[in-house]
């Protein structure tokens, strides 16, 4: 069952519009293979925060034995992992190194998890007054679906990462093999198979949760001009007061709000897109004056945009 389709997006780069398409493809797969399936459901492109931070699954496998989150990624050349868990991959005949998408939806899973056990007994509920089972005993799954014209260097890479990465023509195959679904009535008999289950009205009550949880944290307006955070600071030699106000940093071509790696390169700071591998400069015109008369100014892991006209900082990260 396809509780929620991909979403049709527009993208400007060409490295963006790859990464949408692989998206789709791996949302069309599912959609063939489960789309009335009733003991699977789909959730394409679920975003949601818990605990002050923020994840975004591309894909989500709610069934009866558990979960499995897949990781799409657009890959056309080859792809290395060597022993240590570090990506790289070739385009155009040049190597460069990639963030590992199996840790990436390690955290997305942890986080998940984290949601879902705190709120157990509103979505699993009790029987005959009795707490159900949680959802510690339950499947917990990861794939990362490359493209399917990738070249994938599988005799140098780790065995466990190897399990974790499938070309998107072959998910639907991985799926049942990880899933291992009960069709044949010997396979509903079988003693050794001692996974818990979720009945029907578990499945619906979970992916009711999750799907209520995706439409009270809707993708942030690409507006900058919300102040959500405001603190006042006193300069002592001065005596002059600034505002600092938390700004809102998102990639310029896919609008990814959160998942991004800060660095500083010959212009500046600039944070690069995990999603689309896009670089957004940091600075921007002052929200308060929209001068362009802006620096911005690093302190250990908070970045802050300063403004030379009106003296307000905003804050980054």
């Amino acid at each position: 069952m396809i509780v929620k389709d991909k979403a049709i997006q527009n993208a400007v780069s060409a490295t963006a519009k790859a990464g949408l398409k692989q998206e789709h493809d791996v949302a069309f797969y599912l959609r063939r293979a489960f789309k009335d399936h009733t003991q699977v459901h789909v959730i394409n492109d679920i975003k949601f925060s818990f605990n002050d931070e923020t994840a975004q699954i591309d894909h989500l496998i709610i069934y009866t034995y558990g979960f499995v989150l897949i990781e799409s990624k657009s890959i056309k050349g080859e792809v290395k992992v060597n022993d240590l868990g570090e990506w790289t991959r070739s385009l155009n005949g040049k190597w460069s190194g990639m963030p590992s998408p199996i840790k990436q939806v390690e955290l997305q899973q942890k986080l998940l998890r984290e949601m879902l056990f705190a709120n157990r007994e509103k979505i699993l509920g009790k029987l005959l007054g009795i707490k159900q089972q949680s959802f510690g005993g339950r499947c917990w799954d990861n794939v990362c679906a490359v493209s399917s014209n990738a070249i994938i260097d599988r005799e140098s890479m780790p065995r466990n990462v190897s399990k974790q990465l499938v070309k998107t023509e072959f998910l639907v195959d991985k799926l049942q093999q990880v899933m291992k679904l009960r069709y044949s009535v010997v396979n509903m008999l079988n003693p050794l198979d001692t996974r818990p289950e979720f009945n029907g009205a578990e499945l619906k009550s979970i992916t009711t949760f999750l799907m209520t949880q995706l439409s009270v944290s809707p993708p942030p307006k690409k507006s900058t001009k919300k102040t959500i955070k405001k603190i006042v600071i006193k300069k002592p030699e001065t005596n002059v007061q600034q505002t600092t106000n938390q700004a809102t940093l998102q990639c310029k071509s896919c609008a990814e709000p959160s998942d991004y790696t800060a660095q500083h390169g010959r212009y500046g700071y600039f944070i690069k897109c995990n999603k689309c591998e896009t670089n957004t400069a940091m600075k921007t015109p002052c929200l308060n004056c929209h001068s362009k008369n802006t620096k911005v100014k690093k302190r250990k892991e908070t970045y802050t945009l300063g403004c030379s006209d009106c003296e307000m900082s905003h804050k980054l990260i």
